[in-house]
Formats: structure tokens, sequence, C-alpha cells
């Protein structure tokens, strides 16, 4: 199969968007992959902040690359949202197709310096690197205001840092549970007026259907999802606890939380497609 960054870069151009989800465990990974495998679409099982600190990354990449491998469809493994090098370099040594360094609350020149070091690092191993200008507010941690992302600041960091997919922030909101995000679809016609980089969006959850589409339209090739999967699964689960009070298997209690992930999961991808 080819490498996922390849159908990033032909997705830019294609009118289709590649999903990344946040996956916290083997039944939602595995539940994400079989709706891939459904739609028969490419697909990213992203490993974010909160997943690496209940698990080691060397375990995330045994674990991750274990299912991605028996996959009939192309699946990569991202580490998402890292500002550690040291992170970065175990993810690269252990699996990972992809590994994003968030330099997005540094100087410019700063994050363009850090994101190339990991390119080269990254290069050597055939891993993609994913870098990001401007800052994108978590919904959940109370922050409102949004770092927009500068159009000629996107085309400087892009030319200088070589990176392969560049995350913006132009109305996006990590882990909206309530509302719409509202998106500035002019600035981001000004970024990828300047910039071939394959463009990433992330805190898609909060993004309405009719945006999803016209981001299509645009060169968003990567859209990263976590809150509608969580949700998914948490109601679910929820919902298992209060119909088998005497049951205390795992496998069992899970059953229904990843079958119903599995479907929220394939409508998105075919959405995206």
């Amino acid at each position: 199969m080819k490498h996922i960054n390849e159908y990033i870069r032909h997705a830019t151009f294609q009118k289709k968007m590649i999903p990344g989800f946040n996956v916290f465990g083997y039944e939602d990974s595995l539940a994400v992959v079989k709706a891939a495998e459904q739609a028969n679409a490419p697909v990213l099982l992203m490993v974010n902040r909160d997943a690496r600190r209940v698990m080691n990354i060397k375990h995330w990449g045994a674990l991750l690359n274990s299912i991605a491998s028996q996959a009939s469809v192309p699946v990569g493994v991202h580490l998402d949202h890292c500002t550690e090098l040291k992170s970065i370099q175990l993810a690269i040594e252990n699996g990972f197709t992809s590994v994003m360094y968030d330099g997005s609350k540094l100087p410019l020149n700063e994050n363009i310096m850090n994101t190339h070091q990991v390119v080269c690092l990254a290069r050597e191993k055939g891993v993609a690197v994913e870098g990001e200008v401007g800052s994108v507010p978590y919904d959940d941690l109370g922050e409102t205001r949004s770092e927009m992302t500068l159009p000629e600041e996107a085309w400087q960091f892009c030319q200088e840092s070589q990176v392969d997919w560049l995350a913006v922030s132009v109305g996006n909101i990590h882990r909206l549970h309530e509302g719409k995000a509202k998106l500035d679809f002019s600035r981001l016609e000004s970024i990828e007026s300047l910039c071939q980089t394959p463009l990433v969006i992330h805190g898609a959850s909060g993004i309405g259907s009719d945006d999803i589409n016209k981001l299509k339209e645009h060169h968003v090739a990567k859209v990263n999802i976590g809150t509608v999967l969580r949700r998914a699964f948490g109601e679910a689960l929820r919902q298992s606890f209060q119909e088998n009070p005497a049951v205390y298997d795992r496998l069992t209690l899970f059953e229904k939380p990843a079958q119903q992930l599995e479907k929220v999961a394939y409508e998105i991808i075919c959405q995206l497609k």
C-alpha cells in the first residue's frame, strides 16, 4: 500500500478529506478501522496527549501498527499535538507513520526551527510531519479566543520548515460540545492561495455538515475528530451499564459502545470521502 502521506497529498486537490480519529484503546481503534474498511477509505488512528498519559508511545506503536497491518485499507498511525522532541523521536522509532510537532504557542521563528528539526529526523524514516501556525482553542479548557493563522506566516512556515501538512486556525475549536464553530473561509482561501501544503483542520466534531462539505472544496486534506466519538462511546457505555447491572465483564460491556462508535465513524468517513 502507498504511504498515508500520498493519500493526504492526493486528497488536497480531489475534493475529499481523510479523517484522523483520536483513539484511546483497542476497542475504539478496531472499530474505526472496521468503519474505514466498510467505507473502503483510508484513515488515521491518532494518539493525543491524554492517550499518551495512560500508555507509553512504544505500546501505542505496537498496538496500532498491529491493527493497521491487518487492515484491508490504508491506516496511518499519527502522533498528535506533541511538543517534546524526545517523544516525537520515540514515535518515529516505533512505527508511527506521521507525527505532529505543535509549536503553535511559540514565536514563529522558533516554531519553524523546531519543526524543521523534526522534519529532518522524520524524513530519514519516511515519516510525515504536521506543524501548526496559529492556535486552535480548547472549549473544555475554557479557551474562547482563537489565534487565527496569518496567511503570510503560514507561507513562511511552510517554505522554511518544509513541513508535510499544515494545521491552521480559521475559527475551528477543539472539543466543542455545544453549538457549532464559525469558520473563516475567506482566511482559509488566503492561506491556500499562498501554500500548496496540504491543510489540516482540528476540532472537526464542532463543524456543521454544510461547512464540512464546503471544506472539501478547499485544500483541506485531513480533519481531526475526537469529541463525537468519545460521546458516542461514552453514551453507549452508560446505557450498557444501565441495561446490564449484574454484568462486570468489560468485553460484554464494551460490545455495544464499540458498535456505536463504528457506526458514527463510518458516517463521518463516508461524508468526507
